[in-house]
């Protein structure tokens, strides 16, 4: 088995170490086929950082003809809940991969590594240690000073069985006694010293209810579970490294059906966000957000929501690569990944979020008409669409000004604009409240403009969208941004107070043209993300009804990362 550890990520332009790896395990002949894992613990939805892994796992065994299993590790019962399993289950297949037959669970293997534990009992490389919790972190030492053995790592092997089948029969208590591996307390690197590889958790268990009292820890059920499945390359983040000497210790004490190897790549580290899944149950539980799914959240399931192609994801996932150097990327460059996909895909409708009203006094009172608009000018098959114009529309409060400042180009006194697929207006009086707020612009038109553009050639500086008031649709739209308002929120660990105020501003009464009613399907819920002309990327909520449409914003339009790049070329 290739045992070599390459310590940096291949040059710019080739595959990354990872894959090197493969290559040379296949050209040597040490496999005939890969097979990797996929292997989360079911105590929370999965992150943006598990996408890196997913996308990493099950992609490598794709290109490779090989197989990527599901592996739930659910040897923690007190933490792991069915939701989160479903949960996962769906993540996975959204963002584009499938396990077929090949899902599994730790729990598979409780009985086989019940009985290796006594194998290694047998032999004399584990005992039953007494020593409390508080204890056995005592005695294991410091980075610079060896631990010390505990007083009952020499009990004979007789009495080791002993107690060990009465920890499984039920006789003790949580925490009264677990099983060490016996490898060397002075050794430099901690894992290493004596650790716990079985401890008593009178808890039921999801899959095998009270079948089991005591419960393997991850060290210990993890890599025996890829050699049962006979996985080639088990490949994890950096913070398993100081692991691996463990993996690699307990392959060769045990009867193990195979040698799979550990190979370690740098976990995903993004600005503005967490990706500790203990922070982020935090911010559940303690109703910082309104859930997992929330679409703040650096969760698949919250990114989902606001309306992330799994696509673009995969995207990301390809751009930021595999290296064994920590990093930490620019958020800007996922949302660069969405944005540019998005538009080449996502229809274009008109929306009017903060709507000031319109009327054409030379239009004719009580008509409207239809006119052509372009679904997605990036795509010539999405075809077109026709939209409503009567006599009273919706704009944009922000696009009115009645006093501009020089640079303003958008609707004033005396201004013609462009309504975009319609007509030329010039605004002709405002009416105002007993407050002096405007309530309402008038305008005038001019018919020979009809679809935008002008005969005689005339120019305008600024193109509006709109929406006819007679048929537009009322809904409740979502405006997300960063749930952090620092590019690292958990400097110092404070990330609670960094939370960002104004992540969230919902409005109400914004004004839809008909046409977006038409995403609700029978379950209300469709997996598509459209862009409001001028105004960003948007998709329908969950929390839509028959009665209700709620839309959130995913991106706006700016692209802050494209404009980094240009900038960076240039210097």
């Amino acid at each position: 088995m290739n045992k070599s550890q390459p310590d940096t990520e291949s040059p710019a332009g080739g595959q990354d170490f990872i894959r090197d790896i493969i290559q040379q395990d296949l050209d040597a002949g040490r496999h005939e086929k890969i097979v990797t894992r996929f292997p989360p613990e079911p105590n929370g939805y999965l992150h943006i950082g598990h996408a890196k892994s997913i996308c990493l796992n099950f992609g490598v065994a794709q290109e490779y003809g090989g197989r990527c299993h599901l592996r739930f590790d659910d040897t923690n019962p007190a933490k792991e809940e069915q939701e989160f399993i479903d949960a996962i289950e769906e993540d996975v297949r959204w963002l584009g991969f499938d396990w077929g037959e090949h899902l599994y669970h730790s729990s598979d293997y409780f009985q086989q590594l019940y009985q290796w534990a006594e194998h290694l009992i047998e032999n004399g490389d584990a005992y039953v240690d007494d020593l409390s919790a508080d204890e056995i972190r005592e005695h294991r030492g410091t980075l610079t000073e060896p631990g010390k053995n505990s007083p009952y790592r020499d009990r004979s092997v007789e009495e080791n069985l002993d107690f060990f089948r009465r920890m499984r029969a039920g006789e003790f208590e949580n925490g009264a006694k677990v099983l060490r591996v016996k490898i060397d307390m002075a050794s430099g690197n901690i894992n290493m010293r004596d650790p716990v590889i079985y401890r008593i958790l009178h808890e039921r268990h999801p899959r095998t209810g009270d079948q089991w009292c005591i419960y393997p820890n991850y060290d210990f059920a993890h890599g025996q579970s890829d050699a049962i499945e006979r996985v080639t390359h088990s490949l994890c983040t950096l913070e398993f490294e100081d692991h691996r000497p463990l993996y690699d210790w307990l392959m060769e004490h045990l009867p193990v059906p195979s040698q799979p190897h550990q190979y370690e790549f740098a976990r995903l580290n993004l600005t503005y966000t967490i990706l500790s899944k203990r922070k982020l149950m935090q911010l559940v539980t303690e109703n910082h957000v309104s859930g997992w799914d929330d679409p703040r959240m650096p969760t698949i399931s919250g990114l989902r929501r606001r309306g992330y192609p799994a696509a673009a994801i995969r995207d990301f996932a390809g751009r930021i690569g595999v290296s064994k150097s920590n990093s930490t990327i620019e958020v800007a460059m996922l949302e660069h990944c969405v944005r540019e996909l998005l538009n080449k895909t996502a229809p274009r409708r008109m929306a009017v979020l903060r709507p000031m009203k319109v009327v054409i006094e030379n239009y004719p009172v009580g008509e409207w008409e239809e006119l052509t608009a372009i679904n997605n000018p990036e795509d010539e098959s999405a075809g077109s669409r026709q939209v409503p114009f009567s006599r009273e529309l919706y704009i944009e409060r922000e696009d009115f000004m009645e006093d501009p400042p020089k640079k303003f180009f958008r609707l004033a006194p005396g201004r013609e604009v462009r309504l975009r697929y319609a007509y030329f207006v010039t605004c002709s009086d405002v009416v105002k409240d007993e407050k002096g707020e405007i309530t309402e612009i008038r305008c005038t038109y001019d018919p020979a403009t009809k679809g935008g553009n002008a005969p005689d050639g005339r120019k305008v500086k600024a193109t509006l969208h709109w929406v006819s008031a007679q048929h537009a649709k009322s809904a409740e739209v979502r405006l997300y941004d960063h749930l952090f308002n620092l590019p690292n929120p958990d400097k110092e660990g404070e990330f609670l107070g960094n939370i960002n105020s104004d992540s969230l501003e919902v409005l109400e009464q914004c004004a839809l043209e008909p046409s977006l009613v038409d995403l609700r399907e029978d379950d209300l819920l469709v997996d598509e993300t459209v862009q409001f002309e001028r105004l960003g990327y948007f998709c329908l909520d969950k929390e839509t009804t028959e009665d209700r449409l709620v839309f959130n914003r995913t991106l706006g339009l700016r692209d802050s990362w494209a404009r980094m790049q240009k900038q960076k070329n240039k210097k």
